[in-house]
């Protein structure tokens, strides 16, 4: 669920004085760090869509109070998973929080769609088979009226079990910001959690792929063509043989006896006839 400021008991009322003397966070050991240690975090284009896409939502003031926990390794494990980004965070008390990042998956039908349009451009198909995402591949989920990214918080479901209740806390922030650098490194995590991780998307582009093998792609066709002439092209005509004798070169010369009283010349005679015939 959505978390939502509470009107309550103050907070030195709902949690006892020994809770304010723990506040500083519990150092971890094993943690996961991120990889940029000071600056912006994220790198590739979809990380970086992200992270603007939880700005937007209004929640980007509050970003900046998870760096130092993503920084200094606090969460301990994350899964990106359909629909669900999940980690545990230590803070400042002894049991670790839970967090989590929601989006809803698309259904199968849904899929199917962004498959058949992936799949008839090639570029796509090649690019993804290469374990790359294209630059435009929003347009390509726009085309059949869906979003890689949510439009709206509620669309986005946050939940931390952290006694913090403003949205983004500080365990949920340091949860975005490894999601965002996970991101980079393997895009496809940022469609699984749409729903499909990337052995099943591959698998599907391939079969596709596949089975439109025998029907020429435009390009292919093309390329086929390319080369073929406008019109049939004649077999080319031999002209006439003229002039003198093929083994007319041999007359010019002395005789050339060999032993046996054999003449060099009649024995080239036959030779250079059958080298001026056509198919010589």
């Amino acid at each position: 669920m959505v978390r939502e400021h509470r009107s309550g008991p103050r907070f030195s009322e709902r949690f006892p004085e020994s809770y304010a003397d723990h506040g500083k966070r519990k150092p971890v050991e094993d943690g996961i760090v991120a990889r940029s240690r000071r600056g912006a975090i994220g790198e590739s284009w979809w990380s970086g869509r992200f992270l603007a896409v939880l700005t937007a939502l209004g929640v980007g003031g509050r970003l900046d109070r998870g760096k130092t926990y993503a920084r200094a390794g606090q969460v301990t494990d994350l899964a990106i998973e359909p629909g669900a980004i999940t980690a545990t965070v230590q803070g400042s008390r002894d049991e670790p929080y839970r967090a989590r990042i929601g989006l809803r998956p698309f259904a199968d039908e849904a899929w199917e769609a962004v498959l058949d349009a992936l799949a008839a451009d090639s570029w796509y198909a090649a690019a993804l088979l290469a374990g790359e995402v294209p630059d435009d591949l929003e347009d390509v989920l726009a085309r059949v009226g869906l979003s890689l990214f949510p439009q709206g918080s509620a669309e986005l479901p946050m939940d931390c079990s952290c006694p913090d209740w403003s949205v983004l806390c500080k365990h949920l922030a340091a949860v975005a910001y490894l999601a965002a650098e996970e991101f980079d490194v393997d895009p496809f995590a940022l469609l699984r959690w749409r729903g499909r991780d990337r052995a099943t998307l591959l698998a599907a582009l391939r079969d596709r792929r596949d089975a439109g093998a025998g029907t020429p792609t435009a390009l292919e066709d093309l390329l086929d063509r390319f080369h073929r002439p406008c019109v049939p092209i004649p077999e080319p005509v031999r002209p006439a043989r003229r002039g003198p004798a093929p083994e007319a070169l041999l007359d010019e010369l002395p005789p050339l006896p060999l032993d046996g009283g054999v003449d060099v010349r009649d024995v080239l005679r036959p030779l250079y006839r059958r080298l001026a015939e056509p198919d010589g």
